[in-house]
Formats: C-alpha cells, structure tokens, sequence
C-alpha cells in the first residue's frame, strides 16, 4: 500500500488564486464605484462628484429630466437612429458574408484584410471629409444619411463577426435545399437565417450599442435640436465656467440606460446564446 506524498504545488496553487481573487475584487470595486455614485446622486437633491448617500432621497431630479424637449424627443432620436443602423447594417452584413463564407476565391483574403483595415481608422480622422462630402451632396440634418453613414462605419467589424458566424453553419444543410431546387437566396433565407438568429442578435446589439453611445457624429452632422439624439443633449448638464448639474447628469444617465439594458435582456431572454445545430445534420 503506497502512500500518496503531500502535493508540494498546493500552497502556491491556493496563493496564486488568493491573489487572483484580490485583483478580480479590486478590478470588480473599480467599476461598481462609478456606478454607485450614479444611482446614488440621481437621487440626491445636493449632488456633488463625490460617492455619498443622500441624506434626503428625492424624485425631483428625475422629474427635471423627463421632460419631452430635454429627454423624450432625443430619446426617440436615438431610438430610431440606432435601430434604422443596426437593421441597415444586419442585412448588408448577411449578404456580403454569405458568398465569402460559401464561395471560394483568391479575393477573399484581400477583401477581408481590406474589411480589416477599414475597421481600424478612427471616426475622427474621416469627419472632415465626410462633413464636406455631406455639405456637398446637400445631406446636413437629414436623419437617413446619418442612419446611412453609421451603417457603414459599422460594418467592416460587423461583416467579420457574420462572416465568422455564418462559418459554423453546415454547408450539407443548404446542399439539400439546393436539390430540392431552391436557390441561393431561398437557401439563405429559409436555412442560414433561421439557424443565426442568436449570432444576428449579437451583431444587431453590437452596431445598436455603437449607434447609441456615438456622439461626434449626429453631433457635426445634425444641427436641429428635433433630431439630436440623447448622446448629443447631455450636454445641456455641463454649463459654463466648469459647472455640472450632478444631480440631474445621474438620473439622466439612468433613463438613458434603460432602453439599452431593455434590449440586452429581451435578447438574451429571447433568442439564447449560442447555436442550436444540434441534429440538424445526420451522419
């Protein structure tokens, strides 16, 4: 009968996760501080930058923020830029990923590194050409150009992402319709759609999240208050000479919260997080 030896890698093991649980627990209280001062101040009546509980919880400053001109209407704005994006930017993803998940070329790789490419310039450094080619074709303060332009600088990183996705579906699937004599589209319709519900899902909140929290670009393209979405009019908390309506910012940034957390939970309630492929192909 032989005797187990004490493992000698035991205490460094336990040290090692100790100190990992520290960083975790520090990382995880330098995220939950800013969060706390926002729940916190937008109850506060004497708000301030500093993290304190308020003394006298009020209602009021929700009730200086919802007002239809400083919250409703840009709320909106950004309902309907965000979402015209995100459909805008999920169906041209969906075609333009499906022949270079399915056909074979020496152009793919090209393309894709272009796509790649295009992805890493920053929005700042094509706002000037993009605003005088607005100015020009005369499409300042136009809602649809701007739901246009966001589309596009969205959809390099949301072609790859589909692209990669669209790779895990079954070629032998779309083979069958095929015989049945259905065409490409139907086959892309009926067959690959159906099965990335969940992946469209991910792509549709990636380019909605981008939408909602830009701010330089309905900023330079949108002059008109009526179209200014809510990423534009928090600036009406930030007066001048430094001054900032604590207060009001953190109940503002609550309500323009919500209907991001509402999407992000009807997605994940809805449609799950992975792929459901299982018996769908036979061996």
């Amino acid at each position: 009968m032989s005797v187990r030896a004490p493992s000698v890698a035991a205490p460094t093991r336990a040290a090692t996760r100790l100190w990992a649980n520290l960083v975790l627990l520090v990382i995880g209280l330098l995220f939950a501080l800013p969060l706390a001062w926002v729940v916190l101040a937008a109850f506060d009546s004497a708000a301030s930058y500093q993290v304190k509980i308020p003394t006298a919880p009020t209602l009021q400053n929700f009730a200086d923020v919802l007002t239809p001109q400083l919250t409703l209407r840009p709320l909106l704005s950004s309902l309907l830029l965000s979402t015209g994006a995100a459909v805008v930017t999920v169906v041209v993803a969906v075609l333009a990923a499906y022949p270079l998940s399915r056909y074979r070329s020496r152009f793919n790789g090209p393309f894709l590194y272009g796509v790649l490419f295009a992805s890493c310039l920053p929005i700042t450094a094509i706002m000037v050409p993009v605003y005088s080619l607005f100015v020009q074709l005369r499409l300042i303060n136009q809602p649809w150009a701007v739901v246009l332009f966001l589309a596009a600088s969205s959809l390099p990183m949301a072609l790859w992402m589909t692209k990669n996705f669209m790779d895990s579906v079954p070629v032998s699937l779309e083979e069958a319709a095929w015989v049945d004599g259905a065409s490409a589209m139907t086959a892309l319709r009926r067959i690959v759609v159906p099965l990335m519900r969940p992946a469209i899902s991910v792509v549709f909140v990636f380019v909605f999240l981008q939408a909602w929290g830009n701010f330089f670009v309905p900023f330079v393209l949108l002059y008109s208050p009526d179209w200014q979405p809510a990423a534009v009019s928090i600036y009406a908390f930030f007066g001048q000479y430094g001054t900032v309506a604590y207060g009001r910012l953190a109940a503002y940034s609550l309500v323009y919260s919500l209907p991001v957390l509402g999407l992000y939970l009807l997605v994940t309630r809805g449609l799950g997080g992975s792929f459901a492929l299982a018996g769908a192909v036979k061996g």
